[in-house]
């Protein structure tokens, strides 16, 4: 069986080098190419070279969506989405006949979706341009779900629950197992849910996840400085306990989101 060509749109580098480590116990013979971390960087690769033979995707990257790639018709090639989304975003791509992974990412699930890849293209059966239609339909979809990002959240003060409004946001961060919400003013809240949801429910346009501690909204970094190893320390108002630094990884992907807002 001829090997596979394979490109990864992956912005977490742990979870690539897992999934990588997943495509070499696959009984279908792999070859990764390319590891893309963010959308900037894929336009430019898919611009410049020729396709590979499949395509695994997760949604979000670290500059915007992956979908942002695909409408660019710059992709010949079938696409296999890798995703934390929840449950009706899942549904959705059921309903258009896309093939999925949910993260994390089984071994068996993994083979069977190569597997089914194999027979597909050996029957000529990948209904590619009909994948470009659909993406170009959700893309609509997310557009069209931009505004029902989170406008405020209910935060714990003592006894009382007080709204605080997103524009009033400086991050969020986390300090021991608790998440707390830092406002431009200097004012901290506990806040219910991990970073990982909230980052789910805030504009990407207007959040960054600079690393594992801390989701900030742009009005908050005052400046960024290049640091050791291709990594930026960043300052943010208020001004944090701790330093912030933004990995070599996120470094790319950052700078374009800051300088254009996504």
């Amino acid at each position: 069986m001829k090997s596979i060509r394979i490109v990864l749109l992956e912005d977490e580098p742990l979870a690539a080098e897992r999934l990588i480590r997943q495509l070499k116990k696959s009984p279908v013979p792999v070859q990764t190419i390319a590891i893309l971390e963010s959308v900037t960087q894929a336009v430019e690769w898919f611009s410049n070279n020729d396709a590979p033979d499949l395509v695994l995707s997760d949604i979000q990257l670290g500059d915007g969506i992956s979908f942002q790639i695909f409408e660019k018709n710059l992709v010949a090639c079938p696409i296999i989405f890798t995703t934390s989304y929840d449950e009706f975003a899942i549904r959705a791509f059921k309903v258009q006949s896309l093939d999925y992974l949910l993260k994390p990412i089984k071994q068996e699930e993994l083979d069977s979706a190569l597997l089914r890849f194999v027979e597909k293209q050996q029957q000529a059966q990948i209904p590619w341009m009909q994948m470009q239609e659909k993406i170009g339909q959700m893309m609509k979809e997310m557009g069209a779900s931009q505004t029902s990002y989170k406008e405020r959240f209910i935060v714990r003060h003592a006894d009382q629950l007080l709204p605080v409004s997103v524009a009033e946001v400086a991050y969020f961060f986390t300090k021991n197992d608790w998440v707390c919400l830092t406002t431009l003013s200097g004012k901290q809240y506990l806040v219910d849910g991990n970073l990982e949801e909230l980052e789910r429910m805030v504009d990407p346009g207007r959040f960054f996840r600079l690393n594992r501690q801390f989701l900030a909204h742009s009005e908050s970094i005052e400046k960024a400085f290049n640091h050791l190893n291709g990594k930026l320390k960043l300052e943010l108002k208020p001004n944090p306990e701790e330093e912030i630094f933004v990995s070599r990884e996120k470094a790319s992907a950052f700078k374009t989101w800051w300088e254009t807002g996504r």
